[in-house]
C-alpha cells in the first residue's frame, strides 16, 4: 500500500517539466508574470501533496501483532532509528533493530508485486554488563527463515548505521566459516529467541512506521512550500 502511494507520487516528475517551462517562458518578462507562474506551480504541488496525504491517511493499518515472548517493544521506537525490541537472557541484554533489506542491498525488492517487506534486515545486539563491546549479528529475516550475514564485535554505543557501514574490521565473511561454526552461531541466536517467529510482528511494525514517515513527509514538504 505504502509503495503504491509513493509510486503515485512519481507524477511529481511532470511538475519539474512544468516548472522548467515556466522558467523559460518567464525569461525577459515582467516579475509579476514569473511570480504568477511560481504560484501556479506551488498550488499544483500543494494540491497533489494534500491528495496523497488524504489517500494514505485513509489506509487501514495491519492487524495488531504482539512480539513473541519474552521480547518487549522499546518505547518511542516508531519515531527513532534505534532498536525495536529487547529482552534479557541470563545476564545478557538482546536488542533488535530492523530495516527493509531493500534499503541495505540495492536491487532487492524491485519487483512491483513485492515491495521488499517480506525481506527484512536485522541487527541483533548481544551485550553483557561490564563489557565495552557487544556481539553483533547482521541477519536477513524472512517469513520462514533467518540467515546470518555477518558476526562481529563492536562498541556498545555504535549506531546501527555504523554497523551497516563499519569503519573497521567487521569479521570474516560468514559463508567462509566452517559449516559447524555457522550452525553453532545460528543455534546461539535461536536459543535467544532470534528466529522467524519475529517476522509477523516486525513486518506489521514496519508498515506502521512507513505509514507515519510518509504522512510526516507529505506534511513537512507542504509546510516548506507554504511558508514565506
Amino acid at each position: 500500500m505504502w509503495r503504491r502511494a509513493v509510486m503515485d507520487s512519481k507524477a511529481c516528475q511532470s511538475w519539474r517539466l512544468i516548472a522548467t517551462r515556466g522558467a523559460a517562458a518567464g525569461n525577459g518578462k515582467h516579475p509579476s508574470t514569473s511570480a504568477s507562474a511560481a504560484a501556479a506551480v506551488n498550488s499544483l504541488l500543494l494540491r497533489s501533496l494534500k491528495e496523497h496525504y488524504l489517500e494514505v491517511s485513509k489506509m487501514n493499518p495491519p492487524p495488531k501483532v504482539s512480539p513473541p515472548s519474552p521480547f518487549t517493544i522499546i518505547k518511542g521506537a516508531l519515531d527513532s532509528n534505534g532498536p525495536v525490541l529487547k529482552r534479557t537472557y541470563g545476564k545478557e541484554e538482546i536488542s533488535i533493530f530492523v530495516m527493509r533489506l531493500a534499503n541495505i542491498i540495492r536491487g532487492e525488492g524491485d519487483d512491483p508485486e513485492d515491495d521488499g517487506i517480506n525481506q527484512l534486515f536485522l541487527h541483533v545486539d548481544v551485550s553483557k554488563p561490564g563489557q565495552e563491546d557487544s556481539l553483533q549479528f547482521l541477519c536477513g529475516l524472512y517469513p520462514d527463515a533467518l540467515g546470518i550475514h555477518s558476526v562481529s564485535m563492536r562498541p556498545k554505543d555504535e549506531s546501527s548505521l555504523d554497523v551497516v557501514a563499519p569503519s573497521k574490521y567487521n569479521g570474516p565473511v560468514f559463508q567462509d566459516l566452517d559449516e559447524k561454526m555457522r550452525d553453532a552461531f545460528h543455534s546461539f541466536i535461536e536459543e535467544r529467541g532470534v528466529n522467524e517467529s519475529l517476522f509477523p510482528f516486525l513486518q506489521a511494525w514496519l508498515y506502521v512506521k512507513d505509514h507515519r514517515n510518509l504522512l510526516r513527509w507529505f506534511k513537512s514538504v507542504g509546510t516548506f512550500i507554504t511558508e514565506k
